[in-house]
């Protein structure tokens, strides 16, 4: 089972993908999580990756499907995969197409005012990076990560002004995305039942919808 997972920044992708990738004994794939693991590795596409990040430009579509590409291609992935955060225009998602077949494209719907009060209730981790919410992910301590004792701190982007240009953005991308997977029978929409759905309960729908 081939999945990718679409939706706006605070959707709640990144955690239904971690979770339907353990549920279906398949690998969760980031492209961000790929970028960091080629940087700290020294790779010679982490050092250019790394060049572009700080320079504050995107990463070209070539450069990303070649991590994605190698990714893929790893025993681990001979059962399938879940990508999370590519493609992100269709100019990746018809490079993705001559590579592999996608089975499902999960488009996760949620209304712009929860993503909004999501958003600006994160907390991400400045030691390990693992991400909490003052709503309904709170830390044991207030302030401090469970997993390394690191400071939690809101990062600058996660501000509604920003946030609401992030959504805009995300709009226009993806409206030619979800028409491609549309056209290929591989479009799923999941609409998201409430601000606060348990991630489980997320992951059960989202299972049903993707073995269609």
């Amino acid at each position: 089972m081939k999945i990718i997972f679409m939706g706006p920044p605070g959707s709640g992708k990144g955690t239904y993908a971690s979770r339907l990738g353990a549920k279906l004994g398949i690998p969760h794939i980031s492209t961000g999580d790929l970028f960091r693991e080629h940087v700290k590795n020294g790779t010679a596409i982490g050092k250019k990756v790394d060049a572009i990040m700080k320079s504050g430009k995107l990463v070209p579509d070539s450069i990303v499907l070649e991590v994605v590409r190698e990714r893929i291609s790893r025993p681990d992935c001979a059962k399938g995969y879940i990508l999370d955060g590519f493609p992100r225009t269709i100019e990746q998602a018809k490079a993705l197409d001559k590579v592999d077949k996608i089975n499902a494209a999960v488009n996760i719907i949620i209304p712009d005012e929860w993503v909004i009060t999501r958003m600006t209730s994160r907390r991400t981790c400045r030691g390990c990076g693992k991400i909490y919410n003052t709503m309904f992910l709170k830390p044991k301590k207030e302030g401090v990560c469970d997993v390394c004792g690191g400071e939690l701190y809101v990062r600058a982007d996660e501000n509604e002004e920003v946030i609401k240009e992030r959504l805009q953005v995300y709009k226009e991308l993806s409206k030619p995305l979800i028409g491609f997977y549309k056209e290929k029978g591989a479009l799923r929409e999941f609409r998201t039942p409430s601000i606060d759905v348990p991630p489980e309960e997320a992951i059960g729908m989202i299972s049903k919808m993707v073995r269609k």
